[in-house]
């Protein structure tokens, strides 16, 4: 069985993968020692790979070193796609961990996976298993909390739900209205019309969308979109086996 850490900006998650099936899941603020232990413990994990958006955690690579062989994603990590970025150390690995998954999931079409967390990050891979690069612009809570950062009188506005937020006020009657309408429907104007200039490129074109609030695009995007919630977890157990494999 596969260990897969990935430690994000604001989430970290462990998972256990047999195979290509992901059979368990932990989702925290941190990952600590202790959740290593107990996976250990729970599975008999014989492989695994950290990704870290932001810094290396020495302690925990340590505990994994000490237990089994361990894969930190870099820009030199063996892939089983062709990184075309110009700038492959300046590269999120976990864009590039959701290129490779949604290619894993889509092999042969050209592929755009959209994360929509802390940031929208648009990825492309072509058929040919060529990953391109794409676009990062904010995220939805990002917008928001930039309105009340930027400015002397805008609130702070912290939806709980964003999924189950109404898209019928355009023209927003008060600042709340006003705020949510610029920052949800600017971002989903965005979504749309990023999915249209990819689809006018390439007809045939697949869309993958995972993240926090990959639900809002799904529920109110015009395009097909395919939501995947553990796509970037997927393209780094991909990665792992492909590194077995080779």
């Amino acid at each position: 069985m596969n260990l897969v850490l990935d430690l994000g900006n604001t989430k970290h998650k462990l998972a256990i993968f047999d195979g290509n099936t992901l059979v368990a899941l932990e989702i925290t603020e941190q990952l600590l020692p202790e959740h290593l232990e107990q996976a250990f413990q729970n599975f008999s994990v014989t492989n695994a790979i950290l990704c870290s958006v932001d810094h290396y955690d020495e302690v925990l690579a340590t505990v994994l070193g000490e237990n089994i062989p361990f894969i930190h994603l870099s820009h030199t990590t063996l892939l089983p796609i062709t990184n075309a970025y110009t700038t492959p150390t300046t590269l999120g690995k976990d864009r590039l961990s959701a290129a490779v998954g949604a290619n894993a999931l889509f092999p042969g079409k050209n592929v755009l996976s959209i994360d929509a967390g802390t940031c929208l990050k648009y990825d492309f891979t072509d058929s040919q298993a060529v990953y391109h690069g794409g676009a990062i612009s904010p995220g939805l809570n990002m917008r928001l909390r930039a309105m009340h950062n930027f400015t002397a009188r805008l609130p702070l506005i912290v939806p709980t739900n964003l999924a189950e937020i109404p898209l019928n006020k355009l023209i927003g009657n008060d600042t709340n209205a006003s705020m949510l309408s610029g920052a949800l429907n600017g971002a989903l104007f965005e979504v749309d019309g990023t999915i249209s200039a990819y689809m006018e490129k390439y007809s045939d074109l697949v869309v993958v969308i995972t993240g926090g609030d990959a639900a809002f695009f799904e529920l109110h995007a015009k395009s097909r979109i395919f939501a995947r919630p553990n796509l970037v977890l997927e393209g780094l157990n991909t990665i792992l086996n492909y590194n077995i494999d080779n």
